[in-house]
């Protein structure tokens, strides 16, 4: 009797739900790295390195403990390419009775899990993934029957739920969240500290040099390659975001800053995705760190927010709505995403520095990814299965029940106002605001429309028009729609113009 554990790319964790009640003398541990993971949307090289490093070094250790581990290399003799294919082989080589699986990040393997037992012949179990602090039943009994589904609601349940940052029945402080004071641009005198990056060891040079060879069109240089493989890196990652950045986080987290990927975001969000930190420590280690007056509470609660709020609700809402959430397009937007995503040659220097970040470090931080990359693919009206397929493939933390959600529903509003209340539209005065970017810019934020005008100006003016039968009577939406009806028919013929000529410049 041969139970054969599968452990995906994203389950290295002991504590996964397939290896709960492993029996060493009998069980097979599974892991296969197939190419089809990497190319049902191009992924960034780093990305990759990241989680075939990070399998390799965990099924090492699973050896080191003894257990049997059925590991498929890339580039073994034999690799069908597929998941699906080499669990098949799998069953064979070790004559297992069951397979045991645990609930995937996606929905496409999902689907795939559930024929594989009439694939092949044997039970196959898939296991709910209950590294999450809500399970997908939690938060369908929290959904129920509400007409709204609103982050802030669902968050304050899961502070209650897990005692983090609470005094009794209140929150600490006094108050649910510290947004407002977390909202502030950086001085140029304010310089973040440097995050610390993890030289490759033997088996992660392998695998780059496996990655150059076989994936050597994807986006992404490897020679910048710095991410944590193990779990003794990632709890260091976890240490020095605590010790040098938790402090000044929340004053800074919408903050931007040209030449300065990181700022002082925490960068876990990778190893948090594929297993290497569990949720619970890692809020843990911030609500201590407050308690130690190491850092102060609006940094603290910003950043708990980050993970026990919105990782958790994004899952939620990804397993609550798919499949058909994916298919929704409310604003009907159908324009090709424009190369300059992949290359970054553009005059706009806001885009071409966040998008030399994501190519350099396959990294871009929250607000990058909302205000600028997502905020001209709402405001051009761009495909929203393209948007996705590219922040999917791009993050080193991106899979399937964080990004679809957080693109779709946050940054494209495809979903109609599932997820968030209003489109996160912004003119070039908030980038201006908000970051250097506008500094040495080919576009003046400054100039409305006309020659120099940067080119988000008018086209959150010509987004609104263009979906003005679709926002206008959203509630959120009042001022911008009211100072839209007060202009003149020949201005905004003058932003339908020039957005037209632009747009249509854009190459697909």
């Amino acid at each position: 009797m041969t139970v054969l554990r599968v452990v995906l790319g994203d389950q290295l964790t002991r504590d996964v739900a397939s290896l709960q009640g492993l029996d060493v003398a009998r069980d097979v541990v599974f892991m296969a790295e197939v190419k089809g993971e990497g190319t049902y949307v191009a992924h960034h090289k780093q990305k990759i390195v990241l989680v075939l490093s990070a399998m390799r070094h965990f099924a090492q250790d699973l050896l080191g403990e003894g257990v049997r581990v059925d590991y498929v290399q890339l580039d073994a003799a034999g690799n069908s390419g597929t998941l699906a294919g080499e669990i098949a082989r799998a069953v064979k080589r070790v004559s297992a009775t069951r397979v045991v699986c645990t609930y995937p990040g996606e929905w496409r393997v999902l689907e795939m899990m559930r024929t594989l037992q009439d694939e092949l012949g044997v039970p196959v179990e898939i296991l709910e993934d209950d590294r999450f602090i809500a399970s997908r039943a939690d938060f369908a009994r929290w959904a129920g029957d509400k007409k709204s589904l609103r982050m802030e609601y669902f968050y304050r349940e899961m502070r209650r739920s897990t005692d983090i940052l609470m005094d009794k029945d209140e929150p600490v402080g006094g108050a649910w969240n510290f947004d407002q004071e977390n909202r502030k641009p950086m001085p140029a005198s304010v310089r973040p500290p440097d995050v610390e990056r993890f030289a490759p060891d033997a088996m992660t040079r392998d695998v780059i040099a496996l990655v150059e060879r076989v994936f050597a069109s994807h986006m992404g240089a490897l020679d910048r390659f710095g991410w944590a493989v193990t779990r003794a890196d990632a709890l260091r990652a976890l240490d020095d975001f605590i010790t040098h950045r938790l402090a000044n986080f929340g004053d800074y987290q919408d903050a931007m800053k040209a030449g300065t990927a990181f700022m002082h975001h925490s960068i876990l969000a990778p190893y948090l995705n594929i297993g290497l930190l569990d949720p619970r420590e890692v809020c843990r280690a911030a609500e201590v760190a407050f308690k130690r007056g190491l850092a102060p509470l609006n940094c603290v609660e910003g950043f708990i927010r980050q993970i026990l709020g919105w990782r958790e609700y994004v899952r939620g809402i990804y397993w609550h709505f798919m499949p058909k959430y994916a298919d929704s397009n409310f604003l009907e937007a159908s324009r090709p995403l424009p190369d300059f995503y992949w290359t970054g040659e553009t005059k706009m220097h806001c885009m071409g520095c966040v998008i030399d970040d994501t190519r350099r470090h396959a990294y871009s931080h929250h607000i990058q990814r909302l205000m600028i990359t997502g905020n001209f693919a709402l405001l051009a009206g761009l495909e929203p299965k393209a948007v996705e397929a590219w922040y999917l493939a791009v993050y080193a933390d991106a899979f399937e029940w964080v990004e679809l959600p957080n693109t779709h529903g946050m940054a494209l509003f495809a979903d109609g106002g599932v997820l968030a209340s209003k489109p996160y539209a912004a003119s070039g005065a908030y980038i201006d605001r908000m970051s250097n970017f506008c500094k040495g810019c080919d576009y003046d934020p400054k100039i409305k429309l006309g020659e120099g005008a940067c080119p988000f100006n008018y086209l959150y003016w010509n987004f609104l028009i263009e979906n003005e039968g679709a926002l206008k009577r959203n509630p959120r939406m009042g001022m911008p729609y009211k100072t839209l009806s007060n202009m003149t028919p020949e201005r905004r013929a003058e932003i339908v113009e020039q957005s037209s000529v632009f747009l249509d410049g854009l190459v697909g």
